[in-house]
């Protein structure tokens, strides 16, 4: 398992991302030990946008994800997230900031229902402790009801719930993933980060992954950062798509801009630039 790294470089300083910018990576490198997993990397993603990050295996794409988690510290650089320092806050506060994660390997509880792994993900925005809730008092029984209406919602949204019953370790992996999106999205993040969400889906619940990452969006206002092997997903679906190869940016722009790229087109085929 790669190390959680500490430790800030004291002369790194961001410069203030405009108001329209939700989420500001800026000059980011990771290592462990000899291998850079990222190589100062920057990109901005604006507020409403669904951005796709692309690149080959062992580009870097999963290693910045655990940095936008603070599942990893990086060495250097520095990451804003609606206008505050990222990288100040601890790993457990990252949801309550609003951002929801899913994961390329399911992360779910499998004994659990569908319901119940979907109603955990709200649990960042309650307030109410022990005492409150052992008297059972009012503000408990709110807190309650409002938990109750987002897991409604969600399931209706990601036609979940003719299965909400349902253990989770009963379902197959393309609902699974469905159900792991409505749990970051219980929460009513800012950003949603989606890592690998095609992986082990047949064509057609690829198709039906675009329009629910399109419906998503509008319905709940979110910003997307897509981690997506699936390239023919992501530039159907993305805004904008920052390609990586061994650490680094290599392009960053409008989906058609990025794809025609040298870089890119060397990355995915081996075929030297020109």
């Amino acid at each position: 398992m790669p190390r959680v790294l500490s430790g800030m470089n004291a002369n790194t300083s961001a410069m203030p991302a405009s108001p329209d910018v939700l989420l500001r990576v800026e000059e980011v490198s990771v290592r462990f030990g000899g291998i850079v997993a990222l190589d100062r990397i920057s990109f901005d993603v604006h507020r409403g946008q669904i951005c796709g990050v692309i690149g080959p295996n062992g580009a870097g794409k999963t290693t910045l994800f655990n940095c936008l988690s603070r599942l990893y510290t990086p060495h250097a650089g520095s990451i804003s997230f609606d206008g505050a320092d990222l990288l100040a806050r601890p790993q457990h506060a990252i949801a309550q900031a609003g951002i929801g994660r899913t994961f390329q390997n399911v992360a779910l509880f499998p004994d659990m229902t569908v319901r119940e792994n979907v109603k955990v993900g709200r649990h960042c925005r309650t307030g109410t402790g022990y005492i409150a809730n052992a008297l059972r008092l009012p503000a408990v029984r709110r807190e309650e009801r409002e938990v109750t209406e987002h897991t409604e919602r969600l399931l209706a949204l990601l036609d979940l719930g003719a299965v909400s019953e349902v253990p989770v370790k009963h379902l197959s992996f393309g609902t699974r993933k469905r159900v792991e999106m409505a749990r970051a999205l219980v929460a009513n993040p800012k950003l949603l980060l989606l890592d690998e969400p095609a992986a082990g889906l047949n064509h057609e619940e690829v198709d039906g992954l675009r329009e629910l990452i399109l419906d998503v969006r509008r319905r709940f206002q979110v910003t997307v950062l897509l981690v997506e092997h699936h390239l023919n997903l992501v530039m159907r679906v993305s805004d904008q798509v920052v390609a990586m190869n061994f650490g680094r940016k290599i392009a960053d722009g409008p989906p058609a801009q990025v794809q025609a790229d040298p870089d890119v087109v060397s990355a995915y085929l081996g075929t030297e630039t020109v």
